[in-house]
């Protein structure tokens, strides 16, 4: 049988999959300077890798913002391209098995894709993402690799950062530990050590946006959170969406190949024969 291959092109990312009888084969990402040799270099190596020939691909789907920079075939391949927040739900829905939840899509920015039943809407989001983890840890730390930063963040101590409700208050309040973050950086000090800065930067981002998709949800009566994106990879999202779902009741999923999940909803686009885009 033959594959359909699903790419999402970022600005410097590409990642690609193929689906094959339903099943996702060896997804892959690919980094580049631009999105058209991110694009090139992502599919040949796929190929490449997986052994297959141009003759055994069915359909080439396109998605994300770098897809727009694409406006041909790709080898004479049938090329189309998919609606990226319509990708985002069927790659979440392939990969969590809900039927009704919000997806969060933390890429350089974050976005809220509302899917419930067959309708998939895009509800908002967010500036905050990778490139305010990039932005703050280079002007903080002197350094963007993001691999780094996380690793510092794993030596670092939160509670040298952020102003916690412990220590404004002698007692929990209603419905707040005292363990819960007051203020975010609110108990920095000027010799704070680097891991600890680091710490505080990641906290930022992902409690920022775990933040905002439970206001996201309210009125929609969805407690189910399916996170995808890049940074679903830090290891600080396994303490700070748990600690989360403890204070308001909620599940944040992160799902096997939550990187890949615009690519493999692309795929699933033609697959389901969703209108695509132009």
């Amino acid at each position: 049988m033959k594959i359909v291959i699903g790419i999402d092109v970022g600005i410097s990312t590409t990642k690609i999959v193929g689906l094959r009888e339903g099943m996702v084969v060896s997804p892959i990402r690919i980094k580049a300077t631009d999105p058209i040799t991110s694009l090139y270099g992502a599919f040949g190596k796929y190929l490449h890798d997986n052994q297959i020939s141009l003759d055994d691909i069915e359909q080439v789907m396109l998605t994300g913002v770098g897809s727009a920079y694409v406006n041909e075939s790709l080898y004479g391949l049938p090329t189309r391209k998919a609606e990226e927040f319509i990708a985002d739900g069927l790659g979440a829905r392939y990969e969590s098995n809900q039927d009704r939840m919000i997806v969060v899509s933390m890429g350089t920015g974050t976005s809220f894709v509302k899917y419930d039943g067959d309708h998939i809407q895009h509800i908002g989001g967010i500036g905050i993402g990778g490139g305010t983890l990039q932005g703050l840890s280079r002007l903080l730390l002197n350094t963007d690799d993001i691999r780094h930063v996380a690793a510092l963040a794993e030596h670092g101590d939160i509670s040298h950062v952020n102003l916690q409700i412990g220590d404004i208050s002698a007692v929990p309040l209603p419905g707040l530990p005292l363990d819960a973050t007051a203020s975010i950086f609110g108990n920095v000090q000027s010799n704070a050590s680097h891991e600890d800065i680091a710490a505080g930067i990641i906290c930022t981002v992902v409690q920022t946006i775990g933040s905002a998709t439970i206001l996201a949800s309210l009125g929609t009566g969805i407690k189910e959170f399916v996170m995808i994106g890049n940074l679903t990879l830090l290891p600080q999202c396994k303490t700070i969406f748990p600690m989360m779902e403890k204070l308001y009741g909620v599940h944040f999923i992160i799902p096997t190949y939550s990187q890949f999940c615009t690519a493999i909803g692309a795929a699933l686009c033609y697959q389901n024969d969703v209108k695509l885009a132009e």
